[in-house]
């Protein structure tokens, strides 16, 4: 990395075309106890274009969670005995009370987005990014210009008012963005065609009507049944067939209240040959028979 070994500049004044705001120490409060905004808050906010010299120390750590989101140029995010390189299209979260010492290229200033934010669900939604919290990694995202949209949305309303309404709706915003980065993979499928699992998937739904095979869906991603089944397992949380089950049974519970078909006509078509086995499967899976679900009033 090109980061110059001379004792950093001060920055006095800040950034050309920077934007940023700090929640006052009495709005924080209110967000803390507002029950539609405690979960998750921002503290403070910011983007900042092409820094040169902007350098940030904390030996103790941060009391909050740091968002930094990288769109242009290059930085460097120290955290315990690990260096990382912060490049365009990808982000990091620092947890609380871990120290960290971040600072852009000299030769490459970057231009960063971010936030800290706390509530009580900042915890879970930052283990939903990693899974080694003294050490988070930098995590590549792909160039989304609504995400960027929605964070300048975010500013722009935390700089408009700090009437309580105006600031719950930036904390809706916040966890819809932070949500969306975390997710991306889930958020953003077509950003994954090529992931074999999601493939995988994809040719599933295809052929719900088939009685498909665990080495008949390994053999069409050219893995190995036990590879296969370790990565589909770890990217779902299910084994392939219990996956395959569940569109199943999804699919058939639209024919069901969609539709005039029989629960016969329907176990075929999702690929049951015996519908006792359909029936048993089903009730196991929604917690009432296929016709018992076909006479509720569910949803109407």
């Amino acid at each position: 990395m090109d980061f110059s070994s001379a004792p950093p500049k001060k920055v006095k004044e800040g950034f050309p075309g920077q934007r940023m705001m700090v929640l006052p120490p009495d709005i924080r409060r209110n967000m803390h106890n507002n029950p539609l905004t405690k979960g998750l808050f921002l503290t403070a906010i910011g983007y900042y274009p092409h820094a040169l010299h902007h350098d940030i120390e904390r030996p103790q750590g941060s009391p909050e969670y740091i968002f930094i989101y990288c769109a242009e140029g290059k930085g460097e995010i120290i955290t315990g005995n690990s260096k990382k390189e912060l490049t365009p299209n990808s982000f990091i979260i620092i947890p609380p009370s871990v120290p960290h010492h971040y600072r852009s290229s000299e030769a490459e200033p970057w231009s960063i987005y971010w936030v800290h934010f706390h509530g009580t669900l900042a915890g879970a939604l930052y283990a939903r990014f990693t899974d080694n919290p003294e050490e988070p990694e930098v995590t590549a995202i792909p160039f989304d210009e609504k995400k960027l949209d929605l964070f300048n949305r975010i500013i722009s309303l935390s700089e408009n008012s700090f009437e309580e309404r105006n600031m719950e709706v930036v904390q809706f915003h916040l966890l819809h963005f932070l949500s969306s980065i975390i997710y991306h993979p889930e958020t953003d499928p077509s950003n994954y065609a090529e992931d074999k699992v999601t493939r995988s998937v994809d040719f599933m739904k295809r052929n719900l009507q088939s009685p498909l095979t665990l080495e008949q869906l390994a053999a069409n991603e050219s893995l190995s049944v036990s590879r296969y089944c370790e990565l589909f397992k770890l990217k779902t949380g299910f084994s392939p067939i219990q996956y395959f089950i569940h569109l199943k049974i999804q699919k058939s519970c639209q024919y069901l209240y969609f539709t005039d078909m029989s629960v016969k006509e329907i176990c075929r078509i999702v690929g049951f040959e015996d519908p006792f086995y359909f029936s048993r499967i089903f009730k196991k899976t929604m917690g009432v028979s296929p016709s018992k679900y076909k006479s509720m009033d569910k949803f109407r």
